[in-house]
């Protein structure tokens, strides 16, 4: 997977470091207040460059792909818990022109930071993606944080493209983004971007009132 194209997603609390790069889970740290699990990861197995939003690799429900992660997950000493199966949008600078993704998000709990990054980058090679990206969800103020994850009801893939086709800087800076079967905007941007990414939300329809931010540091893995 390319890393304009999809960003693979791990949000993790305040934890206790374990082994580095076993993915054993010597402490089992609480969800962060504000967060569903103590982690969150969006993947993806496509590999292809989708441009058609009527392509029909689109409409897969990706439930062997649901059950293999779920595997990898309990392979390496964490839990999993709910998936979501979302829709990707994405500017591709190099294609000028928007691409697409279906991936599924899910929440891991029972691990830590090291555990965690190396799940991902399990992940990544099973499936030959380029990059994951890891985001460890903190206090706003926490010496670590340097990223946001929106959430924000309301939203339609079709509403993201033309808000990305709209808006240049955005699509440059932030990249895209996905949305749930049922319409929730799922949004991952820097810190310093969060002015930004507040007037895309605002672009798209949402009243910024009922948009969810939780805060945190994001890593590439790959």
């Amino acid at each position: 997977m390319k890393q304009q194209y999809l960003r693979v997603l791990v949000a993790v609390g305040v934890l206790t470091l374990g082994s580095a790069g076993t993915g054993s889970a010597h402490a089992s740290p609480a969800s962060p207040p504000g967060c569903p699990a103590v982690a969150e990861v969006f993947a993806t197995n496509n590999t292809a460059i989708i441009t058609d939003p009527a392509d029909p690799r689109l409409r897969t429900r990706l439930h062997r792909f649901d059950h293999e992660v779920r595997g990898i997950i309990r392979a390496h000493g964490a839990k999993p818990g709910s998936s979501t199966l979302l829709d990707g949008v994405f500017w591709s600078d190099e294609l000028k022109q928007t691409t697409y993704e279906r991936s599924r998000e899910f929440e891991v709990n029972r691990v830590d930071p090291a555990g965690l990054r190396h799940i991902a980058d399990v992940i990544r090679k099973q499936y030959h993606q380029e990059s994951v990206l890891t985001f460890r969800c903190l206090p706003r103020n926490a010496p670590d944080t340097d990223a946001v994850q929106i959430q924000a009801p309301g939203v339609s893939p079709t509403r993201l493209h033309d808000a990305l086709l709209a808006d240049p800087e955005a699509r440059e800076r932030l990249g895209g983004g996905s949305v749930t079967v049922d319409g929730r905007l799922i949004l991952i941007a820097p810190l310093a971007d969060l002015p930004l990414a507040k007037k895309l939300t605002a672009e798209l329809g949402v009243d910024w009132d009922t948009a969810e931010v939780r805060y945190g540091d994001e890593e590439f893995v790959g």
